[in-house]
């Protein structure tokens, strides 16, 4: 499994609840750039119509080799997921508070996986304290390694 991409605001933002892993439908030359490394998650987020869900905002960059058969930098990306997945989190997205997220981008057997979540909005004051607790845990371990 090589990690492509992730999304490194998503803890910091968010409480995650449940992951699960997804298929991406794409097109030949988003593939190529994906195996480049081209590709940023940080604005993405997932949206849900008629039974399917899909990736949005995700940016993969064009492939210099394609000439005019690339793609749209931009466009929603079609999740592949089980149909009790998909209705699970749709319903838990509509209530208050939570988002479907994704993750990371990932090559698994030469295929691209989304790993997404149902994440829980954080407040300000939350995402202060997990600052502190991290801050403190930095200083406990460094306290330690100086008293080996």
């Amino acid at each position: 499994m090589k990690i492509i991409s992730r999304n490194k605001t998503a803890n910091y933002n968010y409480f995650i609840e449940d992951k699960y892993e997804a298929g991406i439908k794409l097109v030949g030359s988003e593939i190529k750039s994906i195996r480049l490394g081209k590709v940023s998650l940080n604005e993405a987020f997932i949206t849900f119509k008629d039974n399917e869900a899909f990736v949005s905002n995700m940016h993969i960059a064009t492939y210099d080799q394609a000439n005019r058969y690339n793609h749209q930098e931009t466009r929603p990306r079609k999740l592949l997921l089980h149909k009790n997945e998909i209705l699970k989190l749709f319903s838990k997205s509509r209530e208050q508070g939570y988002s479907v997220i994704p993750l990371s981008l990932y090559l698994k057997e030469g295929l691209a996986k989304v790993e997404i979540a149902l994440a829980k909005g954080k407040k300000d004051y939350d995402k202060r304290e997990d600052l502190k607790k991290k801050d403190q845990d930095m200083r406990l371990k460094k306290t330690v390694n100086r008293y080996k």
